[in-house]
């Protein structure tokens, strides 16, 4: 399952004479991936480059920011996938030394940039949540607040009418157990409504 950071870490090392500060930290998005790229070209106006890398489902990219092409970026996010990381951002920024590094020496000092602030990362666990409706008779509503509780589940909202109309919050891979439970306690009496899927994130342990 995939993982995200609870707060943004940093690497600082120099390698002939080029220093490079790296940093990984939660983004949601390439928006706020562009947002925090611009804020580090401001912050260090004499930087040569800022590469970064973003992992982030389809909003995923990375940038070589004028580095020869597949020795920054793409190797930072690979780095970020070999970690199962998701919903974060990358970055090094780095201040030429003069002495250049080869392609290789770049491969490296971008991955270890990335892989050394990752030493001291506290990882989340990801939790895809799913919305579920259903209707179901009165004499089910008490035993379906107890039974969320083992599935990981809440109750997101409730309407009372002719029936108990309850929109339920689960995490997506206990959805189709959770179904199937509340079918058989219900004996063919609970009507399903499609509702869309909610996906975030929760801190549900850290590795």
């Amino acid at each position: 399952m995939p993982f995200t950071l609870s707060a943004p870490v940093h690497s600082d090392q120099t390698l002939k004479k080029s220093r490079f500060i790296g940093c990984v930290e939660p983004v949601a998005d390439r928006v706020a991936a562009l947002a925090r790229v611009a804020q580090l070209r401001a912050e260090h106006p004499g930087a040569t480059h800022v590469c970064w890398a973003l992992m982030a489902g389809g909003h995923s990219a990375a940038n070589d920011d004028g580095e020869p092409g597949g020795t920054a970026g793409r190797p930072m996010l690979e780095v970020l996938r070999h970690q199962d990381l998701d919903g974060v951002l990358a970055t090094v920024v780095r201040y030429y030394g003069g002495t250049p590094l080869g392609a290789g020496g770049l491969v490296r000092a971008y991955t270890d940039s990335v892989a050394q602030a990752l030493l001291s990362a506290d990882k989340v666990l990801v939790i895809r949540w799913q919305l579920l409706r259903c209707v179901l008779p009165y004499s089910l509503e008490g035993w379906l607040r107890r039974e969320l509780d083992s599935f990981g589940a809440s109750l997101a909202e409730v309407q009372h009418g002719d029936g108990v109309d309850a929109t339920l919050r689960v995490p997506a891979s206990r959805a189709a157990a959770l179904v199937a439970r509340i079918n058989d306690a219900g004996h063919g009496q609970v009507v399903w409504h499609d509702v869309e899927a909610a996906e975030g994130s929760a801190s549900a342990g850290a590795s």
